[in-house]
């Protein structure tokens, strides 16, 4: 395969992604739930979005926080699912040496992102049960903005060495990538060259993230118990403890998936191959389908517009 020449390196002009190996001959199939799934995704992160957008009275906190979490899922579904459903419906396996870089750019970047969402989403719960009266003064829409802000340039600070060291190091011949995108550990195995550094950076990043903002969540929740415990109405108990209900959901979809796939990455040599790529298409598609369903389903505020808007009357 032609290979394409920088000063300090040679990369392949492309890669071949090879889908779902082992069930080559069930991925057109395969790919319709997997397309149902991404609608899904896009029309409910929509919606919400529109939903939060159009009614001033959700321009509150968890709202605006639950309106970056949709535009992430936005992003993060996107970035693999028109291509994975091309290889499983047109058998376009072909991915151009820098779409592949762009694409695990925005996989890391956005994983990163989301995750750190969910940390402030915890943050603000903990604010509006253990602080009540304080929370509209703590939480105003300057500082949601700011905490989004600085989420947004983590992930992208932390991952965009990912991609730059890689496009420095050359490849093998070997450029088949077998599964469905593009992810660092997939492409960092196809290089020629020593990759510790590498490797140990991906560590990093993923255990400084993920470390960090399950430390943070965990404490949130443990202060939120410890109020919700302590109240002497046991509907106030109920309503608190189903404020925070959906928020535990969507992190559980998140990183019991993610988890799976980064530790079978690097340590499941024993998992079946088919096993760990339908776990690694899962974890990029099932929380952006399932987050705008649990918020919708959870939430009256955005329950009631959905109705009214399908109903076309007053909730």
């Amino acid at each position: 395969m032609m290979l394409a020449s920088d000063n300090n390196s040679s990369h392949p002009v492309s890669f071949i992604l090879l889908g779902i190996p082992g069930l080559e001959h069930s991925q057109f199939w395969i790919a319709f739930p997997l397309g149902a799934m991404y609608v899904v995704a896009i029309v409910g992160n929509i919606t919400i979005l529109h939903i939060i957008r159009t009614d001033h009275t959700l321009h509150e906190p968890m709202y605006l926080f639950l309106a970056i979490l949709a535009i992430t899922d936005l992003v993060l579904s996107s970035s693999t699912q028109p291509k994975m459903l091309a290889i499983l419906w047109f058998h376009d396996h072909e991915i151009e040496y820098h779409a592949c870089l762009i694409q695990v750019f925005f996989i890391h970047a956005f994983s990163s992102v989301e995750s750190g969402v969910l940390m402030a989403m915890a943050l603000d719960r903990y604010v509006a049960i253990c602080f009540p009266l304080g929370h509209p003064s703590i939480l105003t829409p300057s500082v949601v903005g700011k905490l989004g802000a600085v989420v947004m340039m983590r992930g992208l600070l932390w991952v965009s060495p990912f991609c730059f060291m890689v496009s420095r190091m050359p490849f093998c011949p070997n450029q088949v990538i077998p599964q469905s995108y593009c992810e660092h550990m997939a492409v960092l195995k196809l290089v020629c060259a020593d990759t510790t550094i590498n490797r140990a950076y991906g560590l990093f990043v993923a255990f400084s993230v993920v470390g960090f903002d399950t430390i943070v969540i965990s404490i949130s929740y443990v202060m939120i118990l410890k109020t919700v415990l302590g109240l002497p109405s046991g509907e106030a108990r109920l309503k608190a403890f189903g404020t925070c209900a959906s928020h535990i959901c969507v992190i559980l979809a998140l990183y019991i998936p993610a988890l799976f796939t980064f530790l079978t990455h690097r340590f499941g040599h024993h998992v079946p191959q088919v096993v760990h790529i339908m776990f690694a298409n899962l974890y990029l598609l099932v929380p952006p389908m399932l987050n705008p369903i649990i918020y919708g389903v959870r939430t009256k505020q955005i329950r009631d517009r959905v109705i009214q808007g399908c109903c076309g009357k007053d909730p």
